[in-house]
C-alpha cells in the first residue's frame, strides 16, 4: 500500500459473500500504490472468504448475521469513514470488475471534476453480451438505465455497477443508513446523491460474467427493478415537495 500524508487517503472496501474463489484475484489486481488500505466486510459467508482475506492481511470485518448486500455496504462505508478516507472505492470481490482500472476510476474525483464515479460495463451491446452478460440482464439494464436517465436528467450508460468511487463528503451527506439493506441500495445512494447536487461520472470497464461471479436470479432481478421504480417515484415526489428519509441530507462538511 502507498504511504503518504499529502495525497488524499484512498480506501477500497469489498462487500464479500461467499467469495473464496475470487477475492484473492480481485485483491491482486488492485494497484497497491494507488490505495492506502483495503477493507473486507464479510456478510456471514459459508466458505473460506474470511480465512483468505485474513491470509492476505486485509482488514476484515465479519458480520455475525447476514445483513444483506445493502447492509454490507453500510458497514463498509462506516468503516472507511472511520479510517479517515477521503475517497472510498467499492469493488465487488467476485472478479466481475477490472480492479486494475482503480486509478482511472478515481482520477475525475482527484481532479475535482466528479464526486462519484461509476465503472460502466455497457460500452456496446456486442461487448456486454460477448463478456457473458445474460441477454435478459442486458435488456433490463438498458431499460432501467434509460428510465433513470429520463427521470434524473442524467446521461449515464449504466447505474447497476459494483465498481464505484465516492468522495468522502458524499457519504457524509446522504443518509445511507436509511437506505435498503437489499440490492436497491445501489440505486438509492445514486438517486439521493444526485438530489443532493453531487456530480456523477463514469468510465468504461470490461464485462466479465462467469460461473463464480455473483449475480441475482431472474426473480430477484424483477424485485430489484420494481424497487428502482419505487425509488424513482419517491424522487419525483421529493421534487414536488414530499418528504422522504432518502433525501434527508446531513449538512455537508
Amino acid at each position: 500500500m502507498r504511504k503518504t500524508t499529502k495525497a488524499p487517503r484512498v480506501i477500497v472496501v469489498m462487500p464479500a459473500y461467499n467469495a473464496e474463489k475470487t477475492i484473492e484475484k480481485t485483491y491482486r489486481d488492485i494497484p497497491k500504490d494507488a490505495v492506502d488500505e483495503i477493507i473486507v466486510v464479510d456478510d456471514e459467508s459459508h466458505d473460506r472468504t474470511v480465512e483468505i482475506a485474513k491470509k492476505l492481511n486485509l482488514a476484515t470485518i465479519v458480520h455475525p448475521n447476514n445483513l444483506g448486500y445493502g447492509g454490507n455496504q453500510k458497514t463498509c462505508y462506516h468503516a472507511a469513514l472511520k479510517q479517515k478516507a477521503d475517497i472510498i472505492i467499492m469493488i465487488h470481490p467476485d472478479y466481475q470488475y477490472d480492479a486494475t482500472l482503480t486509478e482511472d476510476l478515481i482520477k475525475p474525483i482527484l481532479s475535482k471534476r466528479s464526486d462519484i464515479m461509476l465503472g460502466s460495463r455497457i460500452r456496446s451491446r456486442a461487448e456486454a453480451l460477448k463478456g457473458g452478460m445474460p441477454l435478459y440482464k442486458y435488456l433490463c439494464n438498458r431499460i432501467l438505465t434509460i428510465l433513470e436517465n429520463v427521470v434524473l436528467g442524467l446521461n449515464l450508460s449504466e447505474y447497476h455497477t459494483g465498481f464505484r468511487a465516492f468522495k468522502r463528503s458524499v457519504l457524509e451527506t446522504v443518509p445511507f443508513d436509511k437506505f435498503s439493506d437489499d440490492f436497491v441500495f445501489d440505486q438509492e445512494i445514486l438517486i439521493s446523491s444526485h438530489a443532493a447536487g453531487f456530480r456523477i461520472g463514469e468510465i468504461g470497464v470490461p464485462v466479465r460474467y462467469f460461473k463464480e461471479a455473483s449475480s441475482i436470479n431472474f426473480a430477484r432481478s424483477t424485485i430489484y427493478g420494481l424497487m428502482i421504480l419505487k425509488s424513482l417515484i419517491m424522487y419525483l415526489l421529493y421534487l414536488a415537495g414530499w418528504k422522504s428519509s432518502l433525501f434527508k441530507f446531513h449538512e455537508e462538511n
